[in-house]
């Protein structure tokens, strides 16, 4: 136990004793997650207006309706052109998506919406592809506004409405809760930095084993296991410390709360932190050099942070896709802290998230010990 504490003492006095490099590991991830918490999310806010044109070929009084309804709809931003113009709206990027109602729109219209098999008008919608998850928005409302036209055409103004109504509410971890962006941001942002300090611990002992640092502390009374168990609790410290100092930023300054869980959200750090320490010691077992490994390691960890939703939000990724990154587990590690924080969860679901992470880690360092070398 003496030896684990003075190696643990020494890695922790390395590390800390470098305050420029500290100060800027700490400064990154608050920085880039505020950045994506106000682009993605943040506060509650007014929601921008959707810039799209509409071209009316058919001047019918139906056609000319479903415009004034579009134009005094708040979530448009409205421009009325011609065709060409409105493609080119769009392709320049000024306009989300152009719909053209054709040419006869008025008189087909009624026909097929109230006689089956009758002819369907086509109304084409140009769109930006980069852009593609505002056209189920905008095909949505557009429908919304041609059937209410509709029905006006045929009942009259006044005997007509659409038979309900709609109220937002979100689901936070409570009714009086506003969901906060920037939550999701720094738990994605956390997790991709503390691993990138993994990275340092991995490289950190292939740099160590370059000085013939590790033959010196094998000609003392210790274990293999002891030398490298002392790398990861002493990483587990360090990832744990960064990652409550992205936290406190994340309170203070971003109104982020631990809404859920406060011994659960403890150990979904923990297990986060022990994750980061084993991987770290995977990179130096798989490693052979310290200027190789780094550039692998840094592609397998932006990969595992990418695949975890720590950049966007899982849900947005296909469905099997969501299924695969269940094996990943910065997933985990990012899903878990949402559960703690705005999503307002309990502990029992903390416990799944820190035991696949742990599991993770028990994997990560039985591969370490076995296939560590200890000369290069």
């Amino acid at each position: 136990m003496d030896a684990l504490l003075a190696l643990v003492r020494k890695d922790l006095l390395l590390y800390f004793s470098n305050k420029r490099a500290l100060m800027i590991t700490l400064a990154a991830p608050i920085l880039i997650a505020a950045f994506f918490g106000s682009v993605m999310g943040g506060p509650p806010k007014k929601p921008t207006r959707v810039p799209v044109a509409v071209v009316d070929l058919d001047a019918s009084p139906i056609s000319k309706n479903i415009v004034a309804a579009i134009r005094g709809d708040a979530t448009f931003e409205l421009k009325e052109t011609g065709e060409p113009e409105a493609i080119e709206l769009v392709r320049t990027g000024k306009a989300r998506a152009a719909a053209v109602i054709p040419a006869g729109f008025g008189d087909a219209a009624p026909k097929a919406f109230f006689q089956a098999g009758a002819a369907k008008p086509e109304i084409v919608i140009h769109f930006d592809p980069s852009q593609a998850m505002t056209l189920p928005m905008v095909k949505g409302l557009l429908t919304q506004h041609v059937v209410a036209s509709l029905g006006r055409a045929a009942l009259g103004p006044q005997s007509f409405s659409l038979p309900f109504s709609t109220r937002d509410a979100e689901v936070t971890s409570g009714s009086d809760r506003k969901y906060n962006g920037y939550a999701h941001s720094f738990a994605g942002m956390g997790v991709q930095f503390v691993l990138f300090m993994g990275i340092e611990i991995g490289v950190g002992l292939l740099l160590m084993r370059r000085m013939g640092l590790w033959k010196r502390l094998r000609a003392a009374p210790v274990s293999r296991s002891l030398l490298l168990g002392s790398r990861v609790v002493s990483g587990t410290l360090i990832a744990s410390l960064l990652l409550a100092g992205i936290y406190a930023a994340a309170i203070a300054i971003f109104g982020v709360r631990i809404e859920g869980s406060v011994p659960g959200f403890l150990l979904i750090a923990f297990a986060f932190a022990v994750l980061t320490s084993t991987f770290g010691l995977l990179i130096a077992a798989l490693g052979k050099t310290p200027e190789a490994t780094r550039g692998l390691a840094v592609l397998a960890t932006l990969l595992l942070v990418m695949l975890g939703g720590a950049w966007v939000p899982s849900f947005v990724f296909p469905e099997w896709l969501q299924s695969a990154t269940l094996i990943v587990p910065t997933r985990w590690a990012v899903d878990g802290l949402d559960a703690m924080t705005w999503r307002g969860l309990g502990f029992d679901a903390a416990w799944k998230p820190a035991l696949a992470m742990l599991a993770c880690s028990a994997l990560f360092g039985w591969i370490a010990v076995k296939r560590f070398a200890w000369e290069e």
